[in-house]
């Protein structure tokens, strides 16, 4: 396996990634394939993403928090200050890190990703943080699948897939 940096995020069709913290929708199938996804590997997020669960590590991931406050504590996890501490982090271990918000983390690894997995809610809902504009341009893009809504996930969502092209040369 070729260890990646990957963003992993779910936003509404304007863009939209929280609500005070928080996520604006709960979509059982899609926590489903978050943990599915991230399972084994590494996740990264900042400290107000990490406050927002409540300070909880989620299991069968290694976490990492990366935050400016210098005296910050999060026992069972890693705490970087630096975007620089956490690509050399990186560079001496093996497994995939998936980024996972807030939006000020992803856009600080925006030159970074390997790969993206974008869940698309349909539709539009209120909130007050948003996914960073990034340039996807050399990357592209399948659709993974389609999950309509049901009994327990009140709206519908697709998942993609976005890879890095490999230059040529």
């Amino acid at each position: 396996m070729t260890k990646k940096i990957i963003a992993i995020w779910a936003q509404d069709d304007q863009g939209l990634i929280g609500k005070d913290g928080h996520m604006p929708w709960h979509l059982p199938a899609e926590l489903k394939h978050f943990k599915e996804t991230t399972t084994g590997h590494a996740i990264l997020m900042g400290r107000v993403t990490f406050e927002g669960m409540n300070k909880r590590l989620l299991p069968n991931r290694q976490s990492l928090i990366l935050t400016h406050d210098t005296d910050y504590q999060a026992p069972g996890a890693l705490v970087f200050h630096s975007v620089a501490e956490v690509l050399a982090w990186f560079e001496q271990q093996d497994k995939h890190l998936f980024i996972t918000g807030g939006a000020a983390v992803y856009q600080a690894f925006a030159d970074y990703y390997d790969q993206a997995y974008r869940t698309q809610v349909h539709g539009a809902f209120e909130g007050d943080r948003y996914f960073p504009q990034i340039d996807w341009s050399g990357f592209s893009e399948k659709t993974l699948w389609h999950h309509p809504s049901d009994a327990q996930n009140p709206y519908a969502f697709s998942v993609y897939q976005l890879t890095k092209e490999k230059k040529e040369g």
